[in-house]
């Protein structure tokens, strides 16, 4: 079967893909870096699948390769050998347009540092995600067909007093509820959490960590997170546990 995310700056086509067949496939991956002389590997022959509905979640000290798996995973980084496969369709043959594609519309995304645009509001910042893609004057009118669906994620989150305000007036567990909703707005098949509750305290880390439940018990969200607090860890399905580049038993 030809892959539909093939280089192609035009929307992608949908293709047939059986629910029940694993939604994300790693297959081997190892990862390396450059170090001056030296090379770091990360990752060394890892080999994972997440299913329809699941939620994973990927353990490990610092240090692990937790990070560099999830973004191979995601399509922000490339394995140096392995396959990566997502939806049966491999994101190496998918070129740089399509892996951007899965990017924006399959995958969501959220970060212990937020990453939210300080220029924007709360609003602007979640609906961000559907206005790419389209040419600047034609951003706006792209998004109205989800705003409904913004405000709504807003609602949900505790967050429709603050639909005005800029991420600097916002307290840290806010901003991570507004990057969840951002991450949320193109209704992703997968979301990617990387530490999500990392810079935030204990109290408001259980409230952030509510939110990706609802979700994921809600809204049947695939979910991929990376946490290094085995308390987190147990609120998933299955937890993986990574050590010096390798999967191993706990």
């Amino acid at each position: 079967m030809s892959n539909p995310y093939v280089a192609s700056r035009s929307a992608p086509p949908p293709f047939p893909h059986d629910a029940t067949d694993p939604l994300l496939q790693i297959v081997d991956v190892t990862k390396s870096y450059r170090m001056g002389p030296s090379t770091l590997q990360v990752l060394r022959g890892v080999s994972l699948s997440l299913n329809h509905g699941e939620f994973v979640a990927i353990m490990g000290a610092s240090g692990s390769g937790k990070s560099t798996l999830l973004h191979i995973a995601g399509a922000l980084d490339r394995p140096d050998t392995g396959r990566v496969l997502f939806r049966g369709q491999s994101l190496e043959d998918a070129g740089r347009w399509g892996r951007a594609f899965l990017r924006n519309d399959a995958f969501g995304f959220v970060f212990q540092f937020y990453h939210l645009l300080p220029e924007l509001s709360v609003l602007e910042n979640v609906l961000l995600p559907a206005m790419i893609r389209a040419p600047f004057y034609k951003a706006l009118i792209r998004a109205r067909p989800r705003k409904a669906e913004a405000l709504q994620l807003l609602a949900d989150f505790g967050l429709e007093s603050r639909l005005k305000h800029r991420p600097g007036q916002l307290s840290g567990g806010e901003r991570q509820r507004v990057a969840i909703a951002r991450a949320l707005i193109n209704q992703p098949a997968l979301l990617l959490a990387d530490e999500p509750t990392g810079n935030l305290d204990s109290k408001t880390g259980r409230t952030i960590m509510d939110a990706l439940l609802r979700q994921h018990k809600e809204r049947n969200q695939s979910i991929l997170l990376v946490t290094h607090d085995p308390h987190i860890a147990n609120l998933a399905n299955r937890t993986i546990h990574l050590d010096d580049g390798r999967i191993v038993k706990p």
